[in-house]
């Protein structure tokens, strides 16, 4: 864990961190449509949470957005949880995650596909978020010097 996490975890306790996506592309552009304001809400299938529960998103806790590299992006605070299977997600939850109900339903599938299967009657876990600290202009924090 960087040393900017680990000090980002005093500042906000209890704050875990996670990447957008699977990838690097995907990663990047889901963080470039947060910071335009496009995206407040990510969902995830609710089984990927059953080996981890302390992962699962708790409203007015705050989390680590990391970028693929590892390191911090941005800060958010949950502000509501909904659970709603794949099939029944509705066009204001996909706009939620910044995108229309047909790419997202594409995309999403795809997504749960290659990260451990898909059905359409699945549960998912929305996390709808709001952005506490843009990161992306935050002066590196300074370490220790050890010698």
């Amino acid at each position: 864990m960087s040393d900017d996490i680990e000090d980002l975890q005093v500042t906000y306790p209890g704050a875990g961190t996670f990447k957008f996506g699977d990838s690097a592309k995907l990663s990047a552009k889901l963080i470039k449509h947060v910071r335009a304001g496009k995206k407040n809400a990510m969902s995830g299938a609710l089984s990927d949470f059953a080996d981890d529960p302390d992962a699962m998103p708790v409203v007015g806790r705050c989390d680590i957005a990391a970028n693929w590299d590892g390191t911090p992006a941005l800060v958010i605070r949950t502000v509501a949880i909904e659970q709603v299977r794949f099939c029944d997600v509705t066009e204001a939850l996909a706009h939620a995650e910044g995108e229309m109900l047909e790419g997202w339903r594409r995309g999403h599938q795809a997504y749960f596909e290659r990260n451990g299967g898909f059905d359409p009657e699945m549960m998912l876990v929305f996390e709808h978020f709001n952005v506490v600290e843009d990161l992306e202009d935050r002066p590196a924090m300074q370490t220790e010097d050890k010698t």
